[in-house]
């Protein structure tokens, strides 16, 4: 049998790097494998202390808990594992240990997507600290494998780093296809009615935090090109929302864009929902953005992470570039037409994506890389 440690930070139902390794180790432990968990409190020892309310506070705090980790843990990390020799380790951030890494994302290339130029990159010791870390990395010998979440992953994972040692696989994100499905008739007409919406108003869906990186302003200009239109947001903050809700008025379709604030459960929402839409610059594989084609809605992405890879223009969503006039017009060609046939090609396009199918990809390569060691190799 098996026997799995993944090593992640923290862990737990949800989305993220929590998300995904909760998935994993459910789906894992349901085809056989024994599943442990190494996280940030187990190489502590203790639970992490509460985050600090200002912000710079929990940006330090952030940061040096990514250096601690990257380093203390990875020392006991490494003393965990020695006494499961016959473990395969799956790695999803910053310690540096474990036959697989989970590559989540770039930090360089996350930072440049939010507008930071090289030269404030480097400023910041943290992302210096992690760059050098990741170049040792990839580069070296500290894994044997590197999961990439897509194939465009892969290629920028080679072109920030030039020479990456271990193998790269391609393994995508999946999504719960229980969880999220198409509403019925009641489930829809209830989180309209929750919501204040009429049942033949058209409603474009935005989720995510960081309104920039993620193209919100985009989505609110893209509006006076798709006529009758209403865009939902669910994430951010006070001060992104103020400022979002201030785009909105100067460009005079406020009256069009809903703030709910942040929300733990996207579904209710998705239900609610015609199509959704993330002009986004940078994403290695956007978990909402499988979660809403499984929830049958189409979706208008703009070409980065997995979405090349997922979304087939005219069936199932469309590809847009960062351009509220495309972004618009892809908007008002799904307010025209049946909802209920692209409902049907945008759940089907995900059929494959169960978590169970992606966990099965992780078993196979950690029975490879045990064979492989069982070898010699």
């Amino acid at each position: 049998m098996t026997r799995i440690v993944q090593i992640v930070p923290r862990i737990g139902p949800g989305a993220g790097i929590p998300g995904v390794a909760w998935h994993l180790e459910q789906e894992l432990g349901a085809l056989g494998a024994t599943v442990e968990r190494f996280t940030y409190d187990d190489a502590r020892r203790r639970p992490a202390a509460p985050w600090p309310k200002r912000r710079l506070a929990r940006r330090f705090a952030h940061g040096w808990r990514i250096v601690w980790f990257s380093t203390v843990g990875t020392r006991r990390a490494r003393a965990f594992l020695a006494e499961r020799p016959d473990a395969v380790a799956i790695c999803h951030n910053n310690a540096m240990v474990g036959d697989v890494y989970v590559n989540h994302g770039l930090a360089l290339t996350h930072m440049r997507a939010r507008g930071h130029s090289g030269w404030r990159v480097f400023r910041n010791p943290f992302q210096v600290f992690s760059y050098a870390r990741d170049a040792i990395r990839y580069r070296g010998r500290t894994h044997r494998a590197v999961v990439a979440l897509s194939a465009a992953a892969a290629a920028e994972l080679r072109a920030v780093y030039r020479r990456v040692r271990p193998r790269v696989v391609v393994i995508p994100n999946g999504v719960d296809l229980e969880r999220f499905h198409p509403p019925s008739a009641d489930e829809r007409r209830a989180a309209r009615e929750a919501l204040g919406l009429g049942a033949d108003e058209r409603v474009a869906l935005f989720i995510g935090h960081e309104f920039a990186r993620k193209g919100l302003s985009h989505a609110i200009r893209a509006l006076p090109h798709a006529p009758g239109v209403l865009l939902l947001v669910v994430g951010g903050n006070g001060e992104l929302i103020a400022q979002a809700q201030a785009e909105a008025e100067a460009a005079g379709i406020a009256r069009r864009v809903h703030f709910t604030g942040p929300r733990l459960d996207p579904r209710p929402f998705l239900a609610a929902s015609d199509m959704f839409v993330l002009p986004s610059a940078y994403e290695a594989n956007a978990l909402v953005v499988l979660e809403a084609l499984a929830s049958g809605l189409p979706v208008v992405a703009t070409r980065v992470g997995y979405a090349p890879e997922i979304i087939m223009d005219g069936s199932n969503g469309f590809l847009v570039a960062r351009d509220e006039v495309e972004i618009g017009a892809r908007l008002a060609q799904l307010a025209e037409a049946d909802p209920a046939e692209w409902r049907t090609r945008a759940r089907a396009s995900v059929a494959g994506h169960s978590w169970s199918a992606v966990a099965q990809r992780y078993l196979a390569l950690a029975d490879e890389l045990a064979a492989e060691r069982r070898a010699g190799g």
